[in-house]
Protein backbone atom coordinates (compact mmCIF):
# COMPACT_ATOMS: atom_id res chain seq x y z
CA UNK A 1 0.00 0.00 0.00
CA UNK A 2 2.79 2.44 0.85
CA UNK A 3 4.58 1.73 -2.41
CA UNK A 4 1.43 2.56 -4.38
CA UNK A 5 1.06 5.86 -2.54
CA UNK A 6 4.65 6.89 -3.24
CA UNK A 7 4.36 5.86 -6.88
CA UNK A 8 1.20 7.93 -7.30
CA UNK A 9 2.84 10.89 -5.57
CA UNK A 10 5.87 10.57 -7.85
CA UNK A 11 3.63 10.41 -10.92
CA UNK A 12 1.65 13.45 -9.75
CA UNK A 13 4.87 15.41 -9.33
CA UNK A 14 6.04 14.39 -12.79
CA UNK A 15 2.68 15.29 -14.33
CA UNK A 16 2.85 18.74 -12.75
CA UNK A 17 6.21 19.43 -14.42
CA UNK A 18 4.81 21.55 -17.32
CA UNK A 19 2.71 23.63 -14.92
CA UNK A 20 5.60 24.07 -12.48
CA UNK A 21 8.05 25.00 -15.22
CA UNK A 22 5.60 27.53 -16.64
CA UNK A 23 5.07 29.13 -13.23
CA UNK A 24 8.83 29.29 -12.72
CA UNK A 25 9.19 30.88 -16.17
CA UNK A 26 6.52 33.40 -15.21
CA UNK A 27 8.29 34.33 -12.00
CA UNK A 28 11.64 34.51 -13.76
CA UNK A 29 10.23 36.84 -16.39
CA UNK A 30 8.99 39.15 -13.64
CA UNK A 31 12.33 39.34 -11.89
CA UNK A 32 13.48 42.94 -12.13
CA UNK A 33 16.79 43.54 -13.83
CA UNK A 34 18.68 46.82 -13.57
CA UNK A 35 18.34 47.57 -17.26
CA UNK A 36 16.53 50.68 -18.49
CA UNK A 37 13.21 49.80 -20.06
CA UNK A 38 13.58 46.07 -19.37
CA UNK A 39 10.15 45.80 -17.78
CA UNK A 40 8.56 46.85 -21.08
CA UNK A 41 10.36 44.21 -23.15
CA UNK A 42 10.81 41.15 -20.95
CA UNK A 43 11.18 37.98 -22.99
CA UNK A 44 7.96 35.96 -23.29
CA UNK A 45 9.16 33.00 -21.20
CA UNK A 46 5.62 31.92 -20.37
CA UNK A 47 4.77 31.74 -24.06
CA UNK A 48 7.96 29.76 -24.72
CA UNK A 49 7.00 27.26 -22.05
CA UNK A 50 3.45 27.06 -23.33
CA UNK A 51 4.72 26.54 -26.88
CA UNK A 52 6.97 23.66 -25.87
CA UNK A 53 4.57 21.84 -23.57
CA UNK A 54 1.47 22.15 -25.75
CA UNK A 55 3.33 20.62 -28.67
CA UNK A 56 5.05 17.86 -26.71
CA UNK A 57 2.70 17.10 -23.80
CA UNK A 58 -0.69 18.78 -24.23
CA UNK A 59 -2.26 16.23 -21.89
CA UNK A 60 -0.38 17.82 -18.98
CA UNK A 61 -1.23 21.46 -19.72
CA UNK A 62 -4.97 21.86 -20.23
CA UNK A 63 -6.82 25.01 -21.35
CA UNK A 64 -8.24 25.72 -17.89
CA UNK A 65 -4.71 25.59 -16.44
CA UNK A 66 -3.47 27.92 -19.18
CA UNK A 67 -6.33 30.34 -18.44
CA UNK A 68 -5.52 30.26 -14.71
CA UNK A 69 -1.84 30.88 -15.46
CA UNK A 70 -2.80 33.93 -17.52
CA UNK A 71 -4.97 35.31 -14.72
CA UNK A 72 -2.19 34.68 -12.22
CA UNK A 73 0.28 36.43 -14.50
CA UNK A 74 -1.98 39.47 -14.82
CA UNK A 75 -2.51 39.62 -11.07
CA UNK A 76 1.14 39.55 -10.11
CA UNK A 77 2.23 41.79 -13.01
CA UNK A 78 -0.47 44.34 -12.30
CA UNK A 79 -1.65 44.37 -15.90
CA UNK A 80 -5.18 44.46 -17.26
CA UNK A 81 -6.93 41.34 -15.95
CA UNK A 82 -7.63 38.78 -18.66
CA UNK A 83 -5.31 40.06 -21.39
CA UNK A 84 -2.62 37.46 -20.76
CA UNK A 85 -5.25 34.74 -20.41
CA UNK A 86 -6.75 35.70 -23.73
CA UNK A 87 -3.44 35.71 -25.58
CA UNK A 88 -2.31 32.46 -23.95
CA UNK A 89 -5.61 30.70 -24.72
CA UNK A 90 -5.48 31.90 -28.33
CA UNK A 91 -1.88 30.64 -28.59
CA UNK A 92 -2.95 27.35 -26.98
CA UNK A 93 -5.79 26.94 -29.48
CA UNK A 94 -3.51 27.68 -32.42
CA UNK A 95 -0.84 25.28 -31.17
CA UNK A 96 -3.24 22.47 -30.36
CA UNK A 97 -4.79 22.69 -33.83
CA UNK A 98 -1.36 22.72 -35.51
CA UNK A 99 0.30 20.23 -33.17
CA UNK A 100 0.49 17.46 -35.77
CA UNK A 101 2.34 19.81 -38.09
CA UNK A 102 5.00 20.62 -35.48
CA UNK A 103 5.57 17.10 -34.17
CA UNK A 104 8.63 15.52 -35.70
CA UNK A 105 9.76 18.73 -37.42
CA UNK A 106 13.21 20.19 -37.16
CA UNK A 107 14.11 22.70 -34.51
CA UNK A 108 14.23 25.45 -37.13
CA UNK A 109 10.55 24.82 -37.95
CA UNK A 110 9.69 25.01 -34.25
CA UNK A 111 11.64 28.25 -34.01
CA UNK A 112 9.77 29.73 -36.97
CA UNK A 113 6.50 28.52 -35.46
CA UNK A 114 7.33 30.21 -32.18
CA UNK A 115 8.18 33.43 -34.02
CA UNK A 116 4.74 33.39 -35.68
CA UNK A 117 2.85 32.54 -32.48
CA UNK A 118 4.85 35.07 -30.50
CA UNK A 119 4.21 37.98 -32.86
CA UNK A 120 0.52 37.03 -32.90
CA UNK A 121 0.30 36.99 -29.10
CA UNK A 122 2.13 40.31 -28.90
CA UNK A 123 -0.18 41.82 -31.51
CA UNK A 124 -3.27 40.65 -29.62
CA UNK A 125 -2.03 42.22 -26.41
CA UNK A 126 -1.02 45.42 -28.20
CA UNK A 127 -4.48 45.70 -29.83
CA UNK A 128 -6.29 45.13 -26.53
CA UNK A 129 -4.18 47.74 -24.74
CA UNK A 130 -4.63 50.20 -27.61
CA UNK A 131 -8.41 49.70 -27.46
CA UNK A 132 -8.50 50.21 -23.68
CA UNK A 133 -6.39 53.36 -24.00
CA UNK A 134 -8.48 54.51 -26.98
CA UNK A 135 -5.37 55.59 -28.83
CA UNK A 136 -2.64 54.12 -30.98
CA UNK A 137 0.22 52.90 -28.81
CA UNK A 138 3.90 52.66 -29.69
CA UNK A 139 4.57 49.22 -31.20
CA UNK A 140 8.34 49.30 -30.65
CA UNK A 141 8.25 47.58 -27.22
CA UNK A 142 6.19 44.75 -28.70
CA UNK A 143 8.65 44.34 -31.56
CA UNK A 144 11.67 44.42 -29.25
CA UNK A 145 10.01 41.88 -26.96
CA UNK A 146 9.31 39.69 -29.97
CA UNK A 147 12.89 39.92 -31.23
CA UNK A 148 14.24 39.18 -27.77
CA UNK A 149 11.94 36.19 -27.41
CA UNK A 150 12.86 34.78 -30.81
CA UNK A 151 16.56 35.28 -30.11
CA UNK A 152 16.37 33.58 -26.70
CA UNK A 153 14.02 30.76 -27.76
CA UNK A 154 16.71 28.05 -28.14
CA UNK A 155 17.95 28.27 -24.55
CA UNK A 156 14.65 27.73 -22.68
CA UNK A 157 13.62 25.13 -25.24
CA UNK A 158 16.82 23.21 -24.60
CA UNK A 159 16.11 23.32 -20.85
CA UNK A 160 12.48 22.22 -21.37
CA UNK A 161 13.66 19.35 -23.55
CA UNK A 162 16.17 18.20 -20.91
CA UNK A 163 13.48 18.29 -18.21
CA UNK A 164 11.05 16.48 -20.49
CA UNK A 165 13.51 13.68 -21.20
CA UNK A 166 14.63 13.39 -17.59
CA UNK A 167 11.23 13.30 -15.91
CA UNK A 168 8.55 12.50 -18.47
CA UNK A 169 10.16 9.93 -20.77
Amino acid sequence: MAVGFWQRLDQLGRNMLPFSVTVMAMLLSMMPLPLPGYSMVTPPLVLMSLFYWVIHRPDLLRPLVVFALGIFYDLIAGTLLGVSSMSLILAYWLLITQRRFFLGRSFVMLWIGFAVVSIGAGAVQWIVYALTEARLLDARPVLVQWLLGVALFPLPTYLFQRLHRAYLS
